[in-house]
Order: structure tokens, then C-alpha cells, then sequence
């Protein structure tokens, strides 16, 4: 079963990617991997650290002449900016010499130190800041790799940041994929973008940040995948923890979501119809699921990323050695970074489904895999 875990911290010597249970055969290339990674740093709205910040990859394992083994896959992202954190950072016995008091409002730092009983907010920031999302972006990769080998792509585009937001946007194809990267905010419409892109000058000449919403697709699913027997089985469940846990996002709509909360039920639901292709809707109220369980097609879901708790004109805080008033320190000055939250949300989707398709169709090899798959698609012909 395709599970994975990430290890390594913000300014530590670098991040690590474990994923286990990939079937043998995925053709795995290094430069498609940094080159998922360099997605990941995009968007109009981001700091100078994105200028530094490099993604050096390692595969460490699970890889041979170009293919998994089969075997638990390793992936090492070196830090370079390591040497100049080495001494603070360092895992040996020793002290910190600018350990940080001053939470910040927004983030993990102040319930972390009480969790954990430490007065550095270093302590807790390094695993909580987002550029642990790296390595998801890794999984997320592999994940991809999967998905491929049966026809599903994934992909993403912001709709929203600040008060701009698309109306009637069309749902993108894999065939946009260049198209939106290319944009400066990774929006399928080139007016709104530069809306996008105003927005986001105003926030930065007034010091202040910017959230948004994003929307990831997935096109080629058979009816089927996830389930209605379990809770925690469910697709759109499993959909809504995997974006969750990505840091700064609030709010996760599975199709129209809040929308259709607002709507009648005669016009909330997608009503089934049958031709030569099957059964098909004429709508996609329901963003391609239903009782938990993909219906075919098309599935679409949104993410909400609040505006970043980092301010170039800090909040007030409180120092936990003295308790008295302070303001935030600054420990990075993204003004935006909705656009690179789609890509991460790209990883969060693709992950969740090829456990689910892998929890469907097994294979300890990419040619079993696809033969299960086929195997379903003619029983689906057949129905």
C-alpha cells in the first residue's frame, strides 16, 4: 500500500521523502522531479528566499537505472543553506544563540511551545514552516507517476487571491498545464492574472500578505474509487485531510460545495442519463463524487489558503520569557503564496488517489496494475 513519511527541518541539512509500497516498473527521471520541485516555487508574490532557495536532489534508494524497484523509494533535498544555519541548527549538545520568545499570531509557534515545553519558537517553526511541502511535492511526484500508468492526470490553477476570485471559470484539461505555469500567478484566465498581480502589489506596498483559493482536477477516474462502507474510507474524507494538512489552508469544497448549500436540492445534484459512452451527467455539482466513492470523469475540489502570518509590519505578541508586549519577529516576506499552494495541493490530490486506486487494483508491478484496471473497465462496459 503506497504510504509515505517526510523528515527534516526548515534550516536542517536538508528534508527527506520515504515512500513505500510504489509498484516496480515507474520510469522515475531526476530532471521531471527538479522540475516538479521548481513548480513548487512559482508565483508572482514570493520573497527573495525563493531566490536562494535551491532544491538539490538525492535519490537514495528504490531507484535503479531509471525504475523502481518496488522497494521503498528515498529521496534527500540538501539544504543550501546549510552551512550558514549548521551552528544553530546543530544536532550536538549545545545552546542556542538567538533562541526566539516572541510567538508568532498566525502559526504553530506558541501552541507548539506549550506542547512542548520549550521557550524557542525555533523549536517548533523549523517543522511546521511550509518548506516541509517540498517533500510532499516529492510523494506527491511519485504519486503522479502512478496515476499516469492508468490515464489519470492531475493538475491545478489558482481562482482566486485577495478579493479578485474567477467567476464561470472553465475546468482546465492537462492540456493547460503549460499555460497556467506560465502565468505569473498560475491562473487559467490572462485577465484575471493580472488582477491577480495588482492585488498583490497593493498588499505589498501596504506591507501586509494575501490569501486565495486554488482548485485541483483530476481527469480519467472510473467510477468506484474510495468507498462508502468506512468513514475514514470515503474519498472526499480522505480528499479533505490530505489538503487540510497542508500549512495556511482553511477551508476545502469538494465540486460546488458551499455553493450548493445555498441551493434547492431540484438543482444541488447531477442527474444521471444513459448513452453510447454509459452513464454520464450533463452537470458536475458534485466535483465527480458521490456517497464517497468517484462517480467517473472529472473530480474537483478547492483548497483555502489564509493570507501568510509572517508581516512585513508584525503583529503584536507576547515574549514568553518576560510576558510582556512584543511584535512578531519576521522570519521570511511572501507577500502571496497562493500560486505554490496549488502545486502542493496537486501532490495532496494525486497522493490520496493512487492509494485508493492502489487499494483497488494492488499490483506489485506497473503491468499488474494496469491489467486490474483493465480487467474493471471491461466489467464497467459490460454493466
Amino acid at each position: 500500500m503506497f504510504r509515505y513519511l517526510t523528515a527534516g527541518e526548515s534550516h536542517g541539512p536538508g528534508l527527506v521523502a520515504v515512500v513505500e509500497g510504489l509498484p516496480a516498473g515507474l520510469p522515475v527521471r531526476r530532471e521531471e522531479l527538479a522540475a516538479e520541485l521548481a513548480r513548487r516555487r512559482l508565483g508572482f508574490g514570493r520573497g527573495n528566499r525563493m531566490k536562494i532557495e535551491r532544491d538539490e536532489l538525492e535519490i537514495l534508494a528504490g531507484v535503479r537505472h531509471g525504475y523502481t524497484l518496488g522497494s521503498p523509494v528515498a529521496v534527500l533535498i540538501h539544504n543550501t543553506e546549510w552551512p550558514r544555519w549548521a551552528e544553530e541548527m546543530s544536532p550536538d549538545p549545545g545552546e542556542p544563540k538567538r533562541p526566539m520568545t516572541a510567538p508568532r499570531p498566525g502559526h504553530a509557534d506558541l501552541a507548539g511551545m506549550l506542547k512542548y515545553d520549550t521557550h524557542d519558537a525555533r523549536d517548533i517553526l523549523e517543522r511546521a514552516s511550509a518548506r516541509e511541502t517540498a517533500a510532499r511535492t516529492v510523494v506527491g511526484y511519485l504519486a503522479k507517476l502512478l496515476l499516469a500508468e492508468v490515464g489519470v492526470a492531475v493538475l491545478s490553477h489558482v481562482v482566486a487571491i485577495g478579493s479578485v476570485e474567477a467567476t464561470d471559470v472553465p475546468v482546465p484539461t492537462p492540456e493547460d498545464r503549460e499555460r497556467i505555469d506560465a502565468s505569473p500567478v498560475r491562473a487559467l484566465d490572462p485577465d484575471l492574472a493580472e488582477a491577480m498581480i495588482d492585488e498583490i502589489e497593493r498588499a505589498k506596498a501596504d506591507r501586509d500578505t494575501l490569501g486565495g483559493v486554488v482548485e485541483v482536477v483530476a481527469h480519467g477516474l472510473v467510477p468506484g474509487i474510495g468507498s462508502h462502507v468506512h468513514g475514514d474510507r470515503r474519498l472526499d474524507a480522505r480528499l479533505a485531510e490530505a489538503l487540510m494538512s497542508i500549512q495556511a489552508i482553511k477551508a476545502v469544497e469538494v465540486g460546488d460545495g458551499f455553493s450548493s448549500a445555498r441551493r434547492r436540492g431540484s438543482v444541488a445534484h447531477d442527474e444521471i442519463h444513459h448513452g453510447p459512452d454509459g452513464f454520464v451527467r450533463t452537470t458536475d455539482r458534485a466535483g465527480g463524487v458521490e456517497g464517497g466513492m468517484s462517480i467517473g470523469g472529472v473530480l474537483r475540489v478547492r483548497a483555502a489558503m489564509k493570507p501568510i502570518s509572517t508581516l512585513m509590519r508584525p503583529l503584536a505578541t507576547v515574549d514568553v520569557e518576560t510576558k510582556r508586549p512584543e511584535q512578531a519577529f519576521r522570519e521570511r516576506s511572501d507577500v502571496c503564496a497562493v500560486p505554490a499552494a496549488g502545486v502542493v495541493a496537486e501532490a495532496m490530490v494525486a497522493i490520496v488517489l493512487a492509494q485508493e486506486i492502489q487499494r483497488k487494483f494492488g499490483g506489485d508491478t506497473v503491468g499488474d496494475l494496469r491489467r486490474a484496471w483493465e480487467a474493471y473497465l471491461e466489467r464497467l462496459a459490460t454493466f
